[in-house]
């Protein structure tokens, strides 16, 4: 996409004031021009509620030819960057409409975002969940100081419930969409990048369906240079945004996975206005495989410590992927936006991934059942600095010749050329070694 300098023009022409829905009930004006004047003032007003969030060199720059940096958002409060957004539109409210009170309905990142800065506000919050919330979440959200109230099976059951409450209390009902004061919030993160980052590049941000980090940082970062490459990445299951890029509207018609490892990657495009800052303002918006994204959860919490959920690695992911081959040997920032990732995920998460990066491998292999053959193996494996991690023995259905045994092995190497030094040395001394493929 074309680079245009005259930022100002541009946003102007961009964000016309665009009717919403007459089911959604949070924000009733209609859209105004986002100034770059908008975001800074949004800064001022949220510096004292939110992180300054470091943005960091990280150790991965070498191992990708690249100085990369690394803005850590999920080091917010909540875990999530959507905190900026949610403070600036709770502190815009109407003085009589904060002491009614808010309400919103999911167990995403920007309700648990209401529920806390509302809570700090001093602003009555409910929440409703369904029955089927991870009680983790729930918890949270409680701690944070929010009203929880479990209803219905799905999403849409608790969504229903919380705007029939909204309408018969007076609260404002809450939805994650584009209206301007969320955007400027949002795009706090792209003032904080410019002024920690001299000299910036390129900028990756998380894309999806739920776009407005992208586009309200885009807003901020253009003005301030417009020779910054910003890129957006999204999932291939999920192609949300190049889709309503290609439309030229929000794409209504994508199917999307409701599994939490998605989380809002998957979501859909919610609004004309952050599409068509994104349109105006993105230069390139690519698509990555879900095992990019496994593997880059795995390279920021080996390099960088950082426990983060498939929005906060899919950026890092489009390098990982070799997606930006344009980037090599230039300064670029990505954007770390979420670490709200379940405990049992995680575990799977990290275990896949170990997998994909050829670091975990199976084999089978049949041996006599005399002594000593068990150790000739395990020697075998010791002397390759193989870590032996799951081994099992079957002898009862093992179909080649009597006693002989089936040896079940799982071993974890450092990487792709030394799982291939050990399949060789396996292969050396046990032919018919059988090596399970990921």
């Amino acid at each position: 996409m074309k680079i245009v300098s005259r930022n100002e023009e541009l946003l102007r022409d961009t964000l016309s004031c665009i009717p919403q829905p007459s089911s959604r009930t949070s924000l009733a004006s209609c859209n105004k021009l986002i100034r770059f004047e908008d975001i800074s003032a949004a800064a001022f007003k949220i510096q004292c509620g939110v992180q300054k969030t470091p943005c960091m060199y990280s150790r991965l720059s070498k191992q990708y030819g690249m100085d990369i940096y690394l803005k850590k958002e999920f080091l917010q409060y909540t875990g999530s960057v959507k905190e900026r957004g949610v403070l600036y539109l709770l502190m815009s409210l109407p003085q009589d409409q904060q002491r009614k009170g808010v309400i919103v309905a999911s167990d995403s990142n920007f309700s648990m975002a209401v529920a806390y800065h509302a809570s700090e506000l001093r602003i009555p919050v409910f929440v409703i969940m369904s029955t089927s919330t991870a009680p983790a979440r729930v918890k949270m959200c409680r701690e944070y100081g929010a009203m929880v109230i479990s209803y219905g099976t799905t999403a849409k059951d608790s969504q229903v419930h919380a705007r029939r409450l909204a309408q018969e209390n007076g609260y404002l009902y809450l939805e994650e969409e584009d209206s301007a004061v969320y955007l400027s919030g949002l795009g706090t993160v792209g003032l904080e990048m410019y002024e920690q980052v001299p000299k910036l590049d390129a900028v990756i941000f998380p894309a999806g369906g739920h776009c407005g980090l992208l586009a309200g940082s885009a807003a901020a970062l253009k003005h301030l240079n417009p020779h910054i490459s910003i890129i957006g990445v999204e999932s291939e299951s999920f192609p949300v945004l190049q889709q309503s890029l290609k439309a030229g509207h929000p794409s209504e018609d994508q199917a999307c996975n409701n599994h939490h490892f998605y989380g809002d990657v998957s979501g859909v495009c919610f609004g004309s206005n952050s599409l068509q800052l994104t349109g105006k303002l993105v230069d390139k918006v690519v698509a990555v495989r879900e095992e990019d994204i496994l593997i880059s959860m795995l390279r920021l919490l080996e390099y960088e410590r950082a426990t983060v959920d498939a929005e906060g690695a899919i950026g890092l992911a489009a390098l990982v992927a070799g997606k930006l081959p344009e980037l090599k040997g230039k300064r670029v920032a990505v954007v770390i936006c979420s670490g709200n990732l379940e405990l049992h995920l995680l575990q799977q998460c990290i275990a896949r991934a170990l997998t994909l990066d050829n670091r975990v491998c199976r084999f089978s292999l049949v041996i006599s059942d005399c002594p000593g053959d068990m150790s000739k193996l395990l020697e075998i494996l010791a002397r390759e600095e193989a870590r032996v991690l799951d081994i099992k023995q079957e002898r009862t259905f093992v179909t080649s010749e009597l006693f002989t045994v089936e040896v079940i092995c799982t071993v974890e190497t450092r990487d792709k050329i030394h799982t291939a030094q050990l399949r060789n040395a396996l292969l050396e001394r046990y032919p018919t070694t059988a090596w399970t493929e990921r």
